[in-house]
């Protein structure tokens, strides 16, 4: 009987594969970089080629690694970085040009074209979702009408569209499988919350033609994905068992299966979901409702999701473009150097505002800088900004929702940072929790694809997995605490109608 599940974890970044034993460790893993590409402000792409490519690879050098071979696997799963948009040709399987990321700010003007009609209230009705440059609806829509020969050849049927999940699907199983689970479909602002199906009418605001799209299935089954082909990666068959959106897969992997449990991860951004259980909550506070998770027959479970942006990318970014830390680990050395950002705010709107705000004309700001601050002091702010904006979330999903965080459940790369972690707990007035395995994302894509095949029989015997591995708790008084937040929020109408839209 195989003893491990495997797990794609697909990311903004990197791409990785993990092994996982029954009781949610570690077995193997390995992880590669992909390309940024960032031909103009605002535009983010990826090569899907190379996602491809990075895939395969770091699934033989994990298995390689590992001396396993496929028939130990008992399912496979797959997470991915959701909105991320791809577009490829059903007979040759090229993509018609790079994959245009959730990031990506180049369909402002669509997203405010719709927003200032009527198309508006009818994708925050049926989708859940506000217009935004975020989703991939209208990624698709800006491909459509600018790639040459792209909407002759979708009209055609020839053109197929999916997230990065999709994507992946189809070419693990040589083009057999073209489908996405019902978190992804959630995130494209095409899809009806009601039905968890394509709907006619947002398909006609986005002017997409239903033949491209993938066949919406649950996040976890035993049939819904097929198998992999057995000259892919893998050398065999793998039951692929479960798919999940990046975030959804991390809510799955800290096992918050009950209505008032939430999550937040840090990574490229941050992403905090609180499951709202069968019952589709709608914000007033900036925040998304979204599909949680589905699991074979069951009916469809819901969260309200706090999407932000930039956080990690922010780390990156002191790295790569300023220069200031040789490597992202450092920011917590460097930020330690000092005690506090002495009036310094770093509000990381590159991409503009994402929740609560949603303002696509926010841009970057670093703000109360004077003589005497150095690099100490942005790096510092850099970690309060995570927190920050995090803060501003909680704040909303309260509104929205009632509950009152008792805990925040952390994960991703970012809590390997203590003090970021310390501040969070600070800025927030609530302990913060990391589990054993901080990479939840990976682990929840395993969980999904293991209860398709039977590895795992419910999901109590996965809560049973769940270890705290830290807890911070708050050290600021309420006084500092609110000061503190007070300046934060100057800082952000500072970035705000930065940029025209037209």
């Amino acid at each position: 009987m195989a003893e491990f599940t495997g797990a794609v974890d697909q990311g903004t970044t990197s791409t990785r594969f993990m092994v996982f034993d029954h009781g949610g460790a570690v077995i193997a893993s390995h992880q590669l970089e992909h390309t940024q590409i960032l031909p103009r402000p605002g535009w983010v792409e990826h090569n899907p080629v190379e996602i491809w490519e990075r895939t395969g690879a770091v699934v033989q050098t994990t298995l390689n690694q590992a001396r396993l071979r496929a028939e130990d696997l008992a399912a496979l799963g797959i997470t991915n970085q959701r909105e991320t948009t791809v577009v490829w040709n059903r007979r040759t399987g090229r993509p018609y040009g790079n994959a245009i990321v959730w990031q990506d700010t180049r369909t402002d003007a669509i997203a405010a074209a719709l927003d200032s009609g009527a198309g508006g209230d009818v994708i925050r009705a049926k989708a859940g979702l506000p217009p935004a440059t975020y989703f991939s609806g209208g990624k698709l829509r800006w491909m459509l009408d600018n790639v040459e020969g792209l909407r002759a050849d979708a009209d055609r049927g020839d053109a197929l569209f999916g997230t990065v999940d999709t994507w992946l699907l189809w070419n693990l199983t040589r083009g057999e499988a073209h489908v996405t689970d019902v978190t992804n479909a959630s995130r494209t602002m095409l899809m009806n919350l009601a039905t968890l199906d394509w709907d006619d009418e947002l398909l006609g605001l986005f002017t997409v033609p239903r033949a491209m799209l993938p066949r919406i299935v649950p996040s976890s089954g035993m049939s819904a994905y097929g198998t992999t082909a057995a000259l892919g990666p893998f050398g065999g068959e793998v039951i692929i068992g479960g798919v999940l959106g990046d975030q959804q897969a991390a809510t799955v992997g800290q096992v918050c299966f009950a209505p008032g449990e939430a999550k937040n991860t840090y990574g490229t951004g941050n992403f905090l979901l609180l499951n709202t259980g069968t019952t589709a909550v709608r914000s007033t506070a900036g925040l998304l409702t979204t599909v949680c998770y589905k699991f074979g027959d069951a009916p469809a479970v819901f969260a309200l999701e706090g999407s932000i942006a930039v956080t990690g990318a922010a780390v990156q970014w002191l790295r790569d473009q300023l220069g200031i830390i040789p490597a992202a680990a450092d920011s917590e050395m460097l930020a330690r150097a000092v005690t506090g950002t002495e009036g310094v705010y770093f509000v990381p709107a590159f991409s503009g505002l994402f929740a609560p705000y949603w303002r696509s004309d926010a841009r970057g700001a670093i703000v109360g800088l004077s003589r005497y601050h150095t690099s100490a002091h942005i790096a510092r702010a850099t970690l309060e900004a995570i927190c920050y904006q995090t803060r501003d979330v909680v704040d909303a999903m309260e509104r929205d929702s009632g509950v009152k965080l008792d805990v925040l459940k952390v994960d991703g790369g970012v809590t390997a940072n203590e003090l970021c972690m310390q501040l969070q707990a600070d800025i927030l007035g609530v302990p913060v929790s990391r589990p054993v395995v901080a990479e939840t994302t990976a682990l929840g894509a395993a969980y999904a694809a293991g209860l398709a095949t039977g590895f795992w029989k419910d999901t109590e015997e996965l809560r049973a997995n769940w270890r705290e591995s830290q807890r911070w708790q708050p050290t600021w008084t309420a006084e500092r605490r609110a000061a503190g937040h007070a300046g934060w929020r100057k800082a952000v109408t500072r970035t705000l109608n930065w940029i025209d839209i037209e």
